[in-house]
C-alpha cells in the first residue's frame, strides 16, 4: 500500500492559514510592538512562549478527552486513541518549545537558564510524564492493548495540569503570575501586545490541528499495515502447510 500525501484541502486550509498568521505574529513582535518598560526587548519571547504553553495544556486535554470517549467504547474503534497519540506528541513537542523558550526568557530576567522554580520543576514534570506515555504507547504492538494501557495513563496525567497552572499561587515562585487573564495584577498588555500574542495562539492552534490530523492519519495507516502485514505471515505459513501436507 503506498500513500503519497495524507493531505487534504481542509488540511491545505489550516495550513495556508497557520503560515499566514504565523507570518503576522513574526512581523509584529519583532519590528511592530514596543518594547517593555522593564524586561526591554527581552519580552517578545512572550510571543512564543505564552501560545506554546497553552497548545500544549490543549493537547494534553485532548489527550485525556480522547482516552476517555475510547475507554467509554471500550476501545471498539481505535480512532479515538490515534488522535490521543497523535496530541499527546504534538503537546510534547510544544512543551518542549516552552521550556526552551522559558529557559532563554529566564536567562535575560533572571540571569540564568534554570532554576528549581516551582513553575519550571513542575513544568518539566508534566513534560517528562507525557514523555513517559509516549514510551507507553511504543511498548505494545496490538493496537487494543496499546490503548488499554495509555488511557488510563492520559487520564491520570492530565491532573497535573491544574498544578502547573496554579504552582504560582500556591508557592513562592519567581515566575509571574498569569498577566493576560489576571485583570487585578501589576501587569498590563498594551492593545497590539494583546493582539499579537492572541495571534500566536490562534496560530499555533491552527498549527497543532494540522499536525494531529496528519500524525493520526500515519498512525491509522501504520496500524493498517501491521494488521495487513500479519494477515500476510498468517496466509504464507497456511500456504506453507497446505503445501507440506500434500507433499
Amino acid at each position: 500500500m503506498t500513500v503519497s500525501s495524507t493531505g487534504t484541502p481542509t488540511t491545505r486550509v489550516i495550513g495556508g492559514l497557520a503560515l499566514l498568521i504565523t507570518g503576522w505574529v513574526v512581523v509584529s513582535a519583532f519590528f511592530i510592538t514596543p518594547a517593555d518598560s522593564v524586561q526591554g526587548d527581552s519580552v517578545r519571547i512572550m510571543y512564543a512562549h505564552v501560545p506554546t504553553a497553552w497548545i500544549a495544556y490543549l493537547a494534553f486535554v485532548t489527550t485525556a478527552i480522547a482516552s476517555g470517549f475510547s475507554v467509554a467504547r471500550r476501545h471498539r474503534t481505535l480512532g479515538f486513541d490515534r488522535v490521543a497519540g497523535a496530541s499527546a506528541e504534538v503537546g510534547v513537542l510544544f512543551m518542549a518549545m516552552t521550556l526552551i523558550t522559558g529557559s532563554l526568557w529566564g536567562r535575560l530576567t533572571w540571569g540564568t537558564f534554570w532554576q528549581w522554580d516551582p513553575r519550571l520543576t513542575t513544568t518539566l514534570f508534566l513534560f517528562v510524564t507525557y514523555v513517559g506515555y509516549l514510551a507507553v504507547r511504543r511498548i505494545d504492538t496490538d493496537p487494543r492493548q496499546r490503548a488499554s494501557r495509555s488511557s488510563v495513563i492520559a487520564l491520570l496525567a492530565v491532573l497535573e495540569i491544574p498544578l502547573v497552572h496554579f504552582s504560582v499561587v500556591l508557592w513562592r515562585s519567581l515566575h509571574q503570575e498569569a498577566s493576560v487573564l489576571n485583570t487585578d495584577g501589576d501587569v498590563r498588555l498594551d492593545g497590539l501586545m494583546l493582539f499579537t500574542l492572541f495571534s500566536g495562539v490562534v496560530a499555533f492552534t491552527l498549527i497543532f490541528v494540522w499536525l494531529v490530523i496528519h500524525r493520526q492519519r500515519l498512525t491509522t495507516l501504520s496500524d493498517l499495515e501491521r494488521v495487513v502485514g500479519l494477515d500476510a505471515a498468517i496466509t504464507a505459513r497456511r500456504a506453507e502447510n497446505s503445501a507440506g501436507v500434500t507433499a
